[in-house]
């Protein structure tokens, strides 16, 4: 179920299990529905995470009482999810406007490198689409042969929306390598006649960087495609549409965090430092 049907259902429960009036409904419909549009819903490690970080940068200028007014009614949100749905749900950037240590971390591109290095040919692919093309873990599960085409791929993303991606010449010699080898018939990554599926994929990639010491999830490398992309000067509207982010004030999250690395290298690197020391 996707977050905006557990939203209506929510919205449902306050104004006929609670007795909220219209009004009150209102006002939590319009925090969620702000909320929803810029915030991460995803699951990793068994866990599912709400990721609000943006969502708290998009209300930051709002006075002090609305703020608090909106995260109580994700909070309350939260909540629901786990006595009504049987849904626990970890909030992240709950209580500071600061970028949470708990945000996934990018992969060192180094270690990405050492990682294909070891790699068979479909664990190889399996990071280069991932990494190179910044896609979510689903949106690999159903990426069909025929939405590869001409150094193109068509991605069906969240919400029905579809974007179009370029293919590094890498990636596509790494294809057709992989289909000329395996032969899969309509999905790109096969077991038997049917599609893995996102499980099965995480498991690989897990598995793969694991083997290397490194812990790591598809999730972190969509966020390594992101951060890697902005440190080496891509423009932040074109990562956005890349990722297929409806706003930019979500892709923006990724500018946090390259802002905290930087201030972090140059507090270890300036000389006046040492002399605080």
């Amino acid at each position: 179920m996707h977050l905006d049907e557990y939203i209506e259902k929510f919205l449902v429960y306050l104004e006929d299990v609670r007795g909220y009036s219209q009004t009150s409904v209102l006002t939590y419909e319009t925090a969620l529905a702000q909320m929803q549009k810029v915030s991460h819903f995803y699951e990793e490690d068994g866990e599912m995470l709400l990721d609000i970080t943006p969502f708290r940068f998009a209300i930051a200028k709002n006075h002090k009482k609305t703020i608090a007014k909106k995260l109580s009614a994700v909070r309350s949100f939260a909540k629901y999810l786990k006595d009504q749905e049987k849904l626990s749900v970890k909030l992240i950037a709950d209580e500071s406007i600061k970028v949470p240590q708990s945000l996934p971390k990018p992969i060192e591109e180094n270690y990405i490198e050492e990682v294909l290095q070891k790699a068979t040919l479909e664990e190889k692919l399996l990071v280069m689409i991932l990494y190179g093309l910044g896609l979510r873990i689903s949106e690999l599960a159903s990426l069909k042969l025929a939405d590869i085409d001409h150094g193109w791929v068509r991605i069906h993303g969240k919400g029905n929306k579809t974007r179009q991606l370029p293919i590094l010449n890498s990636i596509q010699v790494l294809i057709d390598r992989y289909t000329d080898q395996k032969m899969p018939k309509k999905y790109l990554f096969e077991k038997g006649n049917a599609p893995m599926n996102s499980a099965q994929l995480r498991y690989k990639l897990t598995g793969l960087f694991k083997a290397s010491g490194i812990k790591a999830t598809p999730h972190q490398l969509r966020h390594s495609f992101a951060t890697h992309l902005l440190n080496h000067g891509a423009r932040i509207a074109d990562v956005s549409e890349l990722l297929g982010h409806a706003t930019m004030a979500t892709t923006q999250v990724y500018t946090k965090l390259g802002s905290v690395k930087k201030m972090q290298e140059y507090m270890k690197a300036h000389p006046l430092a040492k002399s605080e020391e």
